[in-house]
């Protein structure tokens, strides 16, 4: 099994299908990333670089783009955040859109 499937064992049956459906929108949006633990986390890497994290925590699921949110330009407004991460719940979560904007705006910082 993959770090991301070990992860995903582990979780609630709502938590997992949308944790697990997230990482199928980034590996879609960025071909070749490999998966790894970033900072203790199951996470994407994109060349060799953090990409993304996506995880359950006790009240609410949390994304992790391992940059400071305010540098991807994206709004996210939406949603509850700290500097480095996006906080949603599963009856609100991250629509397809936000999460691929996100991604590509991570992709560029790597890629610069």
């Amino acid at each position: 099994m993959s770090v991301i499937d070990d992860y995903l064992a582990n979780l609630s049956d709502i938590d997992k299908v949308i944790i697990e459906h997230m990482y199928d929108v980034v590996r879609q949006e960025v071909p070749g990333t490999t998966e790894e633990l970033s900072y203790s986390m199951p996470s994407l890497k994109y060349r060799g670089k953090s990409l993304v994290a996506i995880m359950a925590n006790k009240n609410f699921l949390s994304l992790y783009p391992f940059s400071s949110l305010e540098r991807l330009g994206v709004d996210m407004s939406a949603f509850e955040q700290t500097t480095g991460s996006i906080h949603f719940i599963p009856e609100k979560p991250i629509p397809d859109a936000l999460l691929k904007a996100i991604i590509q705006a991570r992709k560029r910082q790597i890629e610069n």
